[in-house]
């Protein structure tokens, strides 16, 4: 573990499978991650739909910005305003749901205004994300590798642990996040360096990259393992909070 006197400024908290494992966030949890946020601002950042993120910040009383769509959307949970967000290229996206419609495979189309699943109730092409939903990893690797040279995507397949499927997350070039974690500190006036992140799948890793201090479940790849600082207990055994309550909260308390 790296010794460091940074004053640490924020703590960005995956959902699935680092803050809870299937949809109720366990009571421990809750009161480690309440304990942080009468310290620093904590941000859920997930690659889940912005109303989600909005019912589960509401839920553990988050006031500060977060961030929704795989790092593509920044929000108010109080207002639900949307603070910042980018939208996939127009053609791209059309690609994407002709590929997944021809496939009979569940997806969720997001953007500003709400989401959608099925292609017909696609009125406005401005969409903030497409997940493909529940795949068995081998069609999740076809539909990643269908897509990976394109240069105006940004793709990470994702592995959902509340039903032991796969799901394929896009949003545009350059958005994930790390990038998402960039326009929060831009908001909070401070460096990326400054934040300490949670996660646990491939999404999180430009988060983690970023960020100052890096906490990595103990179910993660080894990729994210390699970059820990901390490596948690299982989701499934309070990991969050063990990590809060040994590593955070003196972290915090030290400064």
């Amino acid at each position: 573990m790296r010794q460091s006197p940074v004053s640490y400024a924020a703590l960005l908290v995956d959902l699935d499978g680092t803050l809870m494992s299937t949809d109720t966030v366990s009571p421990r949890v809750a009161a480690a991650v309440g304990r942080v946020a009468a310290l620093i601002p904590v941000s859920i950042a997930t690659g889940r739909r912005s109303s989600d993120v909005i019912n589960y910040a509401r839920r553990l009383g988050l006031t500060a910005p977060q961030i929704s769509n795989g790092g593509a959307t920044l929000l108010d949970p109080a207002s639900g305003e949307i603070l910042w967000n980018r939208a996939l290229p127009e053609s791209r996206a059309r690609q994407i749901v002709e590929w997944v419609d021809a496939r009979a495979v569940n997806f969720i189309a997001t953007h500003p205004c709400g989401d959608v699943t099925a292609p017909a109730d696609i009125v406005h092409w401005d969409l903030t994300r497409i997940s493909a939903m529940d795949l068995p990893e081998s069609q999740a690797d076809e539909l990643a590798a269908s897509f990976a040279t394109a240069p105006d995507l940004n793709v990470v397949k994702v592995y959902l642990h509340y039903n032991g499927w796969w799901a394929v997350d896009f949003t545009g070039a350059g958005v994930n996040k790390g990038a998402a974690a960039g326009q929060l500190a831009q908001r909070l006036a401070v460096e990326p360096s400054r934040f300490i992140a949670a996660g646990d799948s491939f999404n999180d890793l430009p988060m983690l990259e970023v960020c100052g201090l890096r906490i990595v479940m103990g179910a993660a790849p080894p990729e994210l393992k390699a970059i820990a600082d901390y490596i948690a207990p299982a989701v499934e055994d309070d990991g969050l909070a063990v990590a809060i309550e040994e590593l955070v909260l003196p972290a915090l308390l030290a400064n």
